[in-house]
């Protein structure tokens, strides 16, 4: 086959959508580098996660100023361990190659592998900073949620992670993949020796959509279902799960999968986070119907109070007498109010039994005085007729 029937490289087309497009993968450059839009999306999620999850920090419980480092070394730790793994999944290619294994501005990180290694850090960091891990768990996942479901667009503009070919309506194709697709199925190539069996011409399936919108979509249900969680982590726990039920599915279908052997290890991976996912689930579930008391929300605790009104004076420079814990206000979807956030002051009683009881002592002299001064009135009224009679 001739390579002048292929699109041109930065065309991308949806076929049956009737949609085309011309996207170079380079951004622009700044003194002759290049900025690829696959980092700036990369880095947009990131920034998105960050922005959601820094101001609901107080809702579990935790303080923002000694989560803040966590992050950071989470974010640090992601990019790492999601380059590592990569790299190691294809040491063939990368070995000896020093320059090409730190590069990543043509794509090239691993999912899990930013998983782990953020996990690692962040969690290290907390332990450091005396931070709780598993609220710190719960609202990481959802900060998850946001970076996959946007940073999978960098895969969009690379022309990249797509499925096997498919007639579906959302099929896509693009210079790059037709490239990549004739390459790959050479012989020797990772297509090819994978037991793949492509055609270049037809649609793929936009493996990256499907996540994107997957990941998105669990946010959202997520996010909802915090406030009404019954132990900490266990919002994490359903990440792992909703999560690794999608891996396990769109992993199936895409052409570079990392394998050892003839296993996709994304694919087993999920399969067994599910599994242990859901079995951990159902014994804490147990566990907290049998005893509701069991596992307290960290965000109730005295424990989360008092470092929360600790920062919270530190930043005001006020005394302790004067600092007080406000009541956060709902957002605009309400995800993650707490049902126990609001509460009635006219409900609480300042006055002890004590007090009432002495309060009573000191009135019950009042209206004797109040009678006895009516009393003396109505004398000198009866002083003042007896004195008209007596005229």
């Amino acid at each position: 086959m001739s390579t002048e029937t292929l699109l041109e490289p930065h065309e991308i087309q949806f076929p049956e959508l009737g949609w085309k497009f011309i996207i170079d993968p380079t951004a622009f450059s700044v003194f002759g580098f290049d900025i690829q839009w696959y980092g700036i999306i990369i880095t947009l999620g990131l920034i998105l996660a960050l922005i959601y999850a820094l101001p609901r920090m107080k809702r579990f419980g935790l303080d923002s100023d000694r989560t803040v480092d966590a992050i950071i070394g989470g974010v640090i730790g992601g990019i790492i361990g999601a380059r590592i793994y990569y790299v190691l999944m294809r040491w063939d290619e990368y070995k000896g190659d020093w320059k090409a294994i730190i590069n990543t501005r043509q794509g090239g990180l691993a999912i899990y592998g930013g998983i782990i290694g953020a996990l690692l850090v962040g969690l290290t960091i907390c332990k450091i900073r005396k931070v709780k891990m598993l609220p710190m768990l719960d609202i990481t996942a959802l900060g998850f949620l946001i970076g996959q479901g946007i940073g999978r667009w960098g895969n969009f503009f690379n022309q990249e992670a797509f499925g096997t070919n498919t007639d579906f309506f959302l099929g896509m194709t693009g210079g790059t993949i037709q490239r990549t697709i004739s390459d790959g199925m050479q012989m020797g190539g990772d297509m090819y020796n994978n037991g793949l069996n492509m055609l270049w011409e037809k649609p793929v399936h936009p493996c990256f959509f499907y996540e994107s919108v997957w990941c998105l979509l669990g946010f959202v249900i997520l996010s909802f279902w915090s406030k009404r969680r019954k132990y900490d982590g266990q919002i994490f726990l359903m990440y792992l799960a909703w999560y690794g039920a999608e891996r396990f599915v769109v992993e199936g279908l895409r052409t570079d999968s990392l394998m050892l052997g003839n296993i996709r290890i994304s694919q087993a991976l999920s399969a067994v986070i599910f599994v242990a996912s859901v079995i951990l689930q159902i014994v804490l579930f147990s566990k907290k119907k049998r005893d509701p008391e069991c596992m307290p929300l960290y965000v109730n605790t005295e424990e989360s109070h008092h470092l929360i009104e600790e920062s919270r004076r530190k930043k005001m420079g006020i005394s302790h007498e004067d600092a007080k814990i406000d009541g956060i206000d709902d957002d605009e979807l309400d995800i993650l109010n707490d049902d126990d956030d609001d509460f009635d002051e006219s409900e609480l009683d300042f006055d002890d039994d004590d007090d009432d009881f002495d309060d009573d002592d000191d009135e019950a002299p009042a209206k004797p005085a109040e009678a006895s001064e009516n009393k003396d009135d109505d004398t000198e009224d009866e002083k003042s007729d007896e004195n008209k009679e007596d005229k």
